[in-house]
């Protein structure tokens, strides 16, 4: 497997810390067919205009962000405006110290493109939207030195920027990607800046952005999510396939202690899952991930949440191996022991051609790891593939720095434990 350093580096090193790497997923992706199908047609659907809302769900370490990431990076290159943010006791839907607005913030600054994967591109989607309108004017038979091309190039702007008006608070983000399209082709980088400042959710009062913009409202954190939904339709309109936000770590709205502040959080969440499965959104999909508790959990989950349990429920006839797929939750099934394998010799190929060696360890190696982790009463439910994958690498990594030793003196020895395994002594009749 031929992995480009900088990527095989991404994998080992995000891997090694026990977090999903944003990078190279493609190499080291295995199982999950069912559950991309299913997001594939979403995608499919979003192109279309329609809207997608799915709650991902499983243990921690399950694949629940490593699966997020791959949706992302998938969407991206075809052509799908993305965004995500981490939730945390600071950003929520709503809450004190304004906390949705600073979800929003992190939404925006992480908002990626194909041309802009790494987050940051708010103003490379303007700029490119402004220039392939003027491209596409030209090809028409405009001349770039005509007098009647600016004129051309500003109705068919303004065309597009005033199908956002019939949205709520479509009005004052028109008036904002007016302000900016002025400030671009004019060269006035203080508009600019304000436009964009605007659109970040930056501007502390309203009064702040009325000297600047021709605004009657900011971004806040009573409206920040109506302003994703614009944000939506517009790219959508200037020829994006579609606006997908990823919310990962929900489970910490579950951990909030304050009853109506864990419930006004899911009254948001409502409120955006209505829109969508209703169909008042167009081209945006919302994914969120937790933990099944953040989900089930009848005291302080989503299911405490009368409106919401009402809408998540499984249906009666959902039974052990037969999974309803078209349900907004997506449960992330454990990955089976040929899944894990191919994963584990996908690693083992990436770690030996970053560091430029041949692959050591065969099957007889890599089935012994394997029983080591799956003997112990549970495994097959409990261990995720973020252990696994943790300690694979950290013991492929005490191989190459440490050449007088291999494999079976390692694993085979008294007192010898993995995080989460039982003592290799006790399992020594294995045949491997």
């Amino acid at each position: 497997m031929s992995v480009p350093k900088r990527l095989s580096a991404a994998i080992l090193n995000s891997l090694s810390a026990g977090v999903a790497p944003r990078l190279g997923l493609e190499y080291i992706a295995v199982g999950r067919r069912r559950e991309i199908e299913t997001v594939l047609r979403d995608l499919e659907n979003l192109g279309q205009g329609a809207a997608s809302f799915r709650f991902v769900t499983g243990r921690y370490g399950s694949g629940k962000t490593f699966f997020l990431q791959a949706i992302r990076n998938y969407a991206m290159e075809n052509d799908f405006l993305v965004a995500d943010a981490d939730l945390s006791p600071e950003k929520r839907f709503t809450g004190s110290r304004r906390a949705g607005l600073e979800t929003y913030r992190e939404l925006v600054s992480r908002l990626s493109s194909k041309l802009r994967p790494e987050g940051g591109a708010l103003e490379s989607i303007l700029q490119q939207w402004i220039n392939s309108v003027k491209m596409a004017l030209i090809t028409d038979g405009a001349s770039p030195n005509d007098d009647d091309l600016l004129p051309l190039l500003e109705r068919r702007i303004f065309q597009t920027i005033a199908l956002m008006e019939d949205y709520a608070h479509g009005f004052d983000f028109a008036a904002v990607i007016s302000t900016y399209y002025r400030a671009y082709t004019e060269g006035d980088d203080e508009k600019k800046h304000a436009a964009l400042k605007w659109l970040r959710g930056e501007f502390a009062t309203r009064t702040e952005a009325k000297v600047l913009l021709p605004v009657g409202e900011i971004i806040t954190d009573e409206n920040w999510y109506e302003y994703l939904k614009v944000l939506s339709a517009f790219g959508f309109r200037i020829g994006y396939r579609g606006f997908i936000i990823f919310f990962d770590e929900c489970a910490n709205l579950f951990k909030i202690a304050n009853r109506q502040s864990r419930e006004n959080n899911y009254e948001k969440i409502l409120t955006m899952f209505n829109d969508v499965t209703q169909g008042r959104t167009e081209g945006l999909g919302i994914y969120m991930a937790g933990t099944p508790q953040f989900i089930e959990d009848e005291r302080r989950g989503l299911f405490s949440y009368p409106a919401l349990r009402s809408r998540l429920i499984d249906s009666r006839f959902v039974r052990e191996g037969y999974a309803d797929f078209a349900s907004p939750i997506l449960r992330m099934a454990r990955l089976s022991h040929e899944e894990i394998y191919l994963l584990l010799e996908r690693l083992r190929d990436i770690h030996a051609g970053h560091y430029g060696y041949e692959p050591c360890l065969e099957k007889r190696e890599l089935t012994a790891f394997m029983e080591l982790a799956f003997s112990v009463p549970g495994a097959d439910e409990f261990i995720t593939p973020r252990e696994i994958s943790r300690d694979f690498i950290g013991l492929l990594n005490i191989l190459h720095e440490n050449k007088d030793t291999d494999f079976d003196t390692l694993v085979y020895r008294d007192g010898f434990t993995v995080k989460g395994f039982a003592s290799a002594a006790d399992y020594a009749e294995f045949d491997v």
